[in-house]
């Protein structure tokens, strides 16, 4: 089986070298063009050279070798398809990464996965005694020192460390109750 590609050295029909010679007379010129226009996307402009030849090739009688100036109905033609395909570009939501979804998916679940343990921690801390809450919020969330915390809460600094410990010792096991480790 003998193929011929259309424009190809061995191209046998006139219409087809006639369509290799446009390539190689007007394609370097029209390539560059096109390249400036899609702001160096070699492989659209690749596509729209070979889209605007393959019009030439259905449109016009290329072994009569017409008169008409082909270059400048080429470069309208190129023209033309780049115009379309950006409007067919803007017309269509956003494309994104392969992977985009996933990594937004993975930081939906984690945001969820917070909150649901600021809950339990929320619950946890509840389940504590208020004098275990109040030791907890005057030294850990106050950021203070037994010490200090006993000088706010009017109390001694050893009750301060003992309530201290017994909470966490409460809070953990909450949480481990609740599935939080």
């Amino acid at each position: 089986m003998n193929v011929t590609v259309i424009g190809s050295a061995c191209a046998v029909s006139p219409e087809e070298r006639a369509l290799r010679d446009l390539y190689l007379e007007h394609g370097p010129a029209l390539y560059s063009y096109v390249l400036g226009m899609l702001g160096g996307d070699t492989h659209r402009t690749e596509d729209i050279l070979q889209e605007t030849l393959l019009r030439c090739w259905n449109k016009r009688t290329l072994a009569d070798g017409e008169g008409m100036a082909v270059r400048p109905w080429m470069f309208r033609i190129a023209r033309n398809l780049v115009i379309d395909a950006h409007r067919t570009r803007m017309a269509r939501p956003a494309e994104i990464a392969g992977d985009t979804w996933l990594t937004d998916m993975c930081v939906e679940i984690d945001d969820i996965e917070r909150m649901l343990s600021s809950m339990v921690v929320r619950d946890a801390l509840r389940s504590l005694t208020p004098a275990h809450r109040e030791a907890l919020r005057a030294t850990i969330f106050a950021d203070r020192t037994t010490q200090q915390a006993a000088d706010v809460l009017g109390v001694p600094q050893g009750t301060v460390k003992s309530r201290v410990y017994y909470a966490l010792r409460s809070l953990r096991t909450a949480l481990k109750d609740n599935g939080l480790s």
